[in-house]
């Protein structure tokens, strides 16, 4: 795409996925990995991605699927009414595997024509980034090309970024935003793809045991939207859960060294297991204006309000009184 055509990420595409709307958001234009392991309903949170999110287009296109996983797709794009607005483009482990390297890009030669000449925003959906990279070095074994680390090819990087670059806000047209899965062997994202698709991508969700990481998950275009096309409270509600979330952490591991907590710990214990249950469950799904409400209510049942360190004036708008079941008093 000619540079001078890139507009600026300006826009949010809310997914309803609360660890990604509220944490770390997803902006129209940006590509970004989900990195996981072999076991993790990875598949799962792609499809309610997709059916969920706020894009006028979405483009699957799935690499070395299982049947089931196929079928797991296709029937959950129909069953939430998104079928006619998606378009599926899948290779499945039992076809050759020289197709399996044709379908991303057929699959965002598609999301460009529906940006450019419809001007609408196209969100693609591709997993598994590694098998996809594994099919390339498997065709690159029988031409006897030259391995590199791990057997994969040279051009490894090359070729992950000549697709993920795909990605672009068109100036006066539609986008395209590109949201793909890569497993890590053995869990080390050292390991060839995610490490190359690391230095390519503008962040990554980190899903694991079920959950999405705050920690491990970061997402480099957040700071467009965040306050600016959100609520004027959110930047300080993602930064205010985060950092009692990782006190809680703290808390937690003072419990097997038979540590002494304090009120405060306590607290913090509590504000833990609700964030977990609330927040970072992988099927909690959550309108991003509904998650910040659920944000302060959260905050209020586990703190004071001068515990915060937060805006008083934010403080003051949003914090809400609670009453005792018994007494109706404010607590």
């Amino acid at each position: 795409v000619n540079p001078m055509m890139r507009v600026m990420p300006s826009k949010m595409i809310e997914t309803e996925v609360p660890m990604i709307d509220l944490f770390n958001s997803l902006v129209e234009s940006q590509m970004i990995p989900i990195f996981s392991v072999a076991g993790e309903p990875y598949n799962a949170l792609l499809a309610r991605i997709g059916f969920q999110a706020k894009a006028d287009v979405v483009i699957f296109a799935g690499l070395g699927l299982i049947f089931d996983d196929f079928h797991f797709f296709k029937t959950a794009f129909e069953e939430n009414g998104v079928s006619h607005r998606t378009v599926m483009y899948v290779n499945l482990a039992s076809d050759p595997i020289i197709e399996r390297l044709l379908v991303p890009d057929m699959a965002l030669a598609v999301a460009e024509r529906f940006a450019m000449e419809r001007s609408q925003r196209v969100l693609v959906l591709m997993t598994d980034m590694t098998a996809y990279a594994d099919a390339m070095k498997e065709i690159g074994v029988s031409q006897a090309r030259i391995p590199a680390t791990r057997g994969y090819l040279g051009d490894l990087y090359t070729q992950l970024a000549r697709r993920y670059e795909k990605a672009c806000d068109f100036k006066g047209a539609g986008s395209v935003t590109i949201l793909t899965v890569t497993t890590m062997p053995g869990n080390d994202v050292t390991h060839p793809v995610p490490d190359n698709t690391g230095y390519i991508t503008e962040g990554q969700f980190y899903l694991h045991d079920g959950v999405i990481d705050p920690f491990g998950s970061l997402s480099r275009l957040k700071q467009h939207v965040v306050g600016k096309v959100t609520r004027e409270d959110h930047a300080q509600i993602m930064n205010t859960m985060v950092r009692f979330y990782a006190g809680a952490r703290e808390a937690e591991q003072k419990q097997p060294m038979a540590f002494e907590h304090s009120d405060f710990d306590m607290k913090l214990l509590k504000f833990g297991e609700l964030f977990r249950r609330r927040f970072m469950d992988v099927n909690v799904s959550l309108p991003l204006l509904d998650a910040l409400n659920l944000s302060w209510q959260t905050l209020a049942e586990c703190f004071e309000s001068h515990e915060l360190l937060m805006k008083q004036d934010l403080i003051d708008r949003y914090l809400p009184e609670l009453k005792t079941a018994e007494t109706g008093e404010v607590a």
